[in-house]
């Protein structure tokens, strides 16, 4: 399984068997994450994973999912580092899924690093991990999110490859599930609007911009996957009157 069929099967485990997972596998995390490529490269972040399999791992905050591992964000603080940090996690969620291992996002949780902190860093995200205790899970189904229709604005007829990078959008994960996201779609580019302003940090909505984050992996790997490039870039002709009562997020510049 790769990134972009794991955007298809994934879906969050809250229940773990808390022993080790394979050391080849485990292993391989750090690899992969030497090659992740940031969606602003001038924000400095560090991922670390952390050995819960005795029940000894720190945890602040409040952690609602006990697992064998976790993956810790931490970032500097600039303008974009949640929706940066986002951006990161997924690939990494989606690079579980593919290696047999389940995950979720623990957003009220909390992993102090001194050394980081010292260094300007601060902890943004907790992502449980390990084997889930029901291996067999089924990935039967629609998972519950709003269809495409709803969804997007179709301003001119999308070709087949434009739909696939919108449904894997539409699959993201969201906090709540929430679904912020609205679509302004053409030929060739796709504008991203938001249901609520991203500076909104109030309890329900703290992860709103780290949600766009998310939600902009899937596009990434499903563009890869189709093999078309894509610029991220902010338009300033753009206003919220394309979407009325929305937030203009980005726009994607799709080049086949």
């Amino acid at each position: 399984m790769n990134l972009y069929e794991a955007i298809y099967s994934r879906r969050s485990v809250r229940s773990y068997r808390m022993e080790p997972i394979e050391q080849q596998t485990l292993d391989g995390i750090p690899e992969f994450l030497k090659e992740l490529e940031p969606l602003f490269p001038d924000i400095r972040t560090e991922i670390k994973i952390l050995d819960n399999c005795t029940g000894r791992a720190r945890i602040g905050g409040f952690c609602n999912v006990r697992a064998p591992y976790y993956a810790a964000l931490y970032t500097e603080e600039k303008e974009k580092c949640e929706m940066n940090g986002g951006y990161l996690m997924q690939q990494l969620a989606l690079h579980l899924e593919s290696r047999g291992l389940g995950s979720c996002f623990v957003g009220m949780a909390k992993k102090r690093d001194k050394e980081l902190e010292s260094q300007g860093m601060h902890f943004l995200i907790l992502l449980a991990f390990g084997i889930p205790k029901n291996p067999h899970r089924s990935t039967d189904g629609e998972v519950k999110r709003y269809s495409l229709e709803e969804l997007c604005i179709f301003k001119e007829p999308p070709k087949a490859w434009v739909k696939e990078i919108l449904e894997a959008a539409r699959l993201a994960p969201s906090s709540l599930n929430s679904q912020p996201w609205r679509f302004v779609v053409y030929e060739n580019r796709i504008h991203v609007f938001s249901k609520k302003p991203l500076h909104d940090k109030k309890l329900l909505n703290r992860f709103q911009e780290m949600n766009f984050g998310i939600m902009l992996a899937n596009v990434m790997v499903a563009a890869e996957e189709v093999w078309v490039d894509l610029d991220l870039i902010k338009l300033n002709n753009i206003t919220h009157k394309t979407i009325p009562n929305n937030q203009y997020v980005i726009s994607i510049l799709l080049k086949p």
